[in-house]
């Protein structure tokens, strides 16, 4: 009996177990109690070891690396403890050693489960393991190291050894993909840490990383994955990748401590190594210049220029008699955006090549401004965005191609903000320049005017007083349009963007000075604290609080402001449409029909009469509007900002830019600052510029039936 339990704890059937564990019952009236009992005992381990073995049998052939090393680490353990003993003590009952064979003869079965109970708690906890591992059918590398780093943690000695070294073989496995990504940037194709766009893959990290380690590596990794792949001149120099390679065969990733230790080290050597031959403070400032030059509007005449060529094109477009010539298409916007350089500081700007419109609805013919008082679409709720179909009147974008080597620390994200900006900036800049327009055609007809008419405005007595209470009207609502976007522009221009701009400029020279001056690449590899360095990630967050603080300077994070500006530059657009569309005055002239009282003996014409009713629409709705924007604009700077936010997904602002997303991103990156919120002081001069002489904080009463009344026509 004892050899067939010998063979049966070696993992062979016997007809003493003939299903699991439990003694046959043929045989079971001839055993004593306890005997009956030490052989189930032992029968329960061999049932788990065969099952231990059959279980890596069927997941060794799982295509995941880590899950055929545990299974290979495990069958080795097995082989090496489990199975040796097994061999240790058959040797023992064949030698007759005195320590198991009573007198030479007997062998105690008590003694052989004395031998063997150090693994019932081992084998207890493998089969647990096994089970768990199953019941998944697929296993990233972060949650499997996750569990078996958790399981290893017991008071239990033996099983702590078993599990903790089957966790080491699959960190092991773990940090050699892990260095292939960070020293060579290559990943494999088989169980990637990271996708094709170089972001780490969910599951591909284990939570014993801590979150900075995790950044540092999705930093490294891209870096030397898109230096490799560009091609470039320069390349990690070798000893630089032996050096990193030799620091990460001495660490696993729950040591976290010295873990993180080493990351850093690797990530501070990436970063000035690239800074100092691949991305060079020209190329960060040449880019940072072209995107607040094009996006924000810091050219100005640039920006002038292509406003006006786009209102040339629309208006060659609508005067096409070919149906297929009045269409507008990206291609001829981009060539518009080519003629406005033409006479400007961009004509000659290598920089201007990398900008591109986009019309995602495709090609369309020109839209002219609406003359009712109906909201537009694009002011819908279920639009997407607020202003970027107010400079074309339909949805366009403004595009930048990122290439080598600035996608280091600029991504789409980044130009999704910048082509929001220049969405709300340009729409305000376009709405400007044509109530200024708008402001001489009147000053003209005015000049004309009183060429004949002297200082009368002209018709009978009768209508002279509403002629003139209506001019009077008509120049006050320009003169407020005028007012607002003035201080409007002036203050997204000077006190948002130019002050924003600076400081920017002003901390990345600062954060330039700390680095060493003749920083030697030789000098990298050690595990000396390194200088003080300004590498992408410093970059990319200086830029990241720096677009916050625009978006929350122009009010694009404050969806009820952002969307009453939107109706204040429709008011103002459809009172210049109509302007123009009455032939650049308000008052029409004095032969035209219905300019005169007719035969019905109305006191005023009818065409004064109309022309009447609709100036006063448009001046109660603009006043409206500009109260309303005021007190919503006081109303935010009481309110607190919350920071509960998910970072990473801030910077996905796509088509909803003007929505909470949009919100969500700036808080973050305020939090991410740990500054003042600069943002507040910015919408506190705003305040200032609009109420200097306390119109906008008095309460106002409606005006519309005092000169109704007064011009005799209510």
């Amino acid at each position: 009996m004892i050899a067939e339990v010998l063979l049966v704890l070696a993992g062979h059937s016997s007809s003493l177990f003939p299903t699991d564990y439990s003694i046959n019952s043929a045989i079971s009236p001839l055993l004593h109690p306890g005997e009956q009992q030490t052989l189930e005992a032992l029968g329960l381990i061999a049932f788990r070891y065969r099952k231990i073995k059959s279980s890596c049998a069927k997941l060794s052939r799982s295509p995941s690396r880590y899950i055929c090393a545990l299974c290979a680490t495990l069958t080795h353990i097995l082989k090496e403890d489990y199975e040796s003993l097994v061999i240790e003590t058959e040797t023992k009952v064949l030698k007759r050693d005195p320590s198991l064979v009573a007198n030479g003869s007997f062998v105690p079965l008590s003694s052989v489960r004395a031998i063997f109970s150090e693994w019932d708690a081992p084998l207890a906890a493998l089969i647990t393991l096994m089970d768990e591992i199953e019941a998944k059918p697929e296993w990233k590398p972060g949650p499997l190291i996750d569990l078996l780093v958790s399981r290893s943690n017991t008071g239990v000695h033996r099983v702590a050894d078993i599990l903790s070294r089957i966790s080491v073989a699959i960190q092991r496995v773990w940090r050699t993909q892990l260095t292939a990504f960070l020293v060579h940037g290559s990943l494999s194709s088989t169980d990637p840490l990271a996708g094709d766009d170089l972001s780490l893959l969910e599951g591909s990290i284990p939570s014993c990383v801590s979150s900075q380690s995790f950044e540092s590596i999705a930093y490294i990794g891209r870096a030397v994955a898109t230096v490799k792949a560009a091609k470039w001149a320069k390349q990690l120099p070798n000893d630089i990748a032996t050096a990193h390679t030799a620091m990460l065969e001495g660490v696993l990733p729950e040591d976290q401590h010295n873990f993180d230790l080493v990351i850093s080290q690797i990530r501070t050597n990436v970063g000035e190594w690239l800074w100092l031959n691949v991305l060079t403070k020209k190329d960060v400032d040449d880019a940072v210049d072209s995107l607040a030059n094009y996006f924000l509007l810091r050219n100005g005449e640039f920006s002038l220029s292509l406003i006006q060529e786009f209102e040339r094109l629309k208006l060659a477009r609508l005067t096409s008699k070919s149906a297929a010539a009045s269409m507008i298409r990206e291609q001829d916007l981009n060539l518009a955006m080519l003629r406005a350089s033409l006479g400007t500081s961009a004509q000659h700007d290598p920089y201007l090549t990398r900008l591109r419109f986009i019309l995602p609805g495709g090609p369309l013919r020109p839209l002219l401004p609406s003359l009712t008082s109906d909201p537009p679409v694009s002011v819908l709720p279920s639009s997407g965005s607020l202003f970027d179909s107010h400079l074309f009147g339909t949805t366009l974008s403004l595009s930048y191609n990122l290439t080598w080597p600035l996608d280091l620390f600029l991504d789409r994200a980044d130009i999704n903000i910048y082509s929001t900006i220049f969405s709300f900036l340009s729409a305000v800049r376009k709405t400007h320049t044509r109530v200024h327009a708008c402001w001489t055609s009147l000053s003209n007809a005015q000049r004309m005017r009183r060429r004949w008419t002297g200082l009368s405005e002209g018709g009978t007595a009768e209508d002279h007083e509403a002629r003139s209470q209506m001019l009077r009207c008509g120049w006050g609502v320009v003169r407020d349009m005028t007012w607002f976007l003035d201080t409007l522009l002036g203050y997204c221009a000077m006190d948002v963007v130019d002050v924003e701009f600076r400081r920017l400029k002003e901390s990345l020279a600062k954060q330039r000075q700390e680095l060493h001056a003749k920083s030697s690449p030789d000098k990298l590899v050690t595990h000396a604290p390194a200088p003080a360095h300004l590498d992408f990630t410093t970059i990319r967050v200086m830029h990241a609080n720096y677009l916050a603080r625009v978006l929350d300077g122009c009010l694009l994070t404050n969806p009820v402001v952002s969307g009453i500006l939107r109706q204040i530059l429709d008011v103002c657009e459809r009172f210049v449409a109509l302007v123009e569309r009455w032939g650049g005055d308000v008052l029409p002239a004095l032969l035209f029909e219905g300019s005169l009282r007719g035969d019905n003996d109305q006191k005023v014409g009818a065409l004064v009469t109309e022309r009447w009713s609709i100036i006063s629409e448009i001046d109660e709705t603009l006043r409206g509007h500009l109260e309303t924007f005021y007190e919503n604009l006081t109303q935010s700077m009481t309110q607190p900002l919350s920071t509960t936010v998910d970072a990473s997904k801030s910077g996905m602002l796509g088509t909803s830019m003007m929505n909470q997303t949009t919100n969500n991103f700036s808080k973050t990156a305020r939090v991410l600052d740990g500054e003042v919120d600069q943002s507040r002081r910015h919408v506190e001069r705003l305040l200032l510029r609009l109420d200097f002489n306390g119109e906008l904080s008095k309460q106002r009463k409606s005006r519309t039936m005092d000169i109704l009344a007064e011009g005799g026509l209510a």
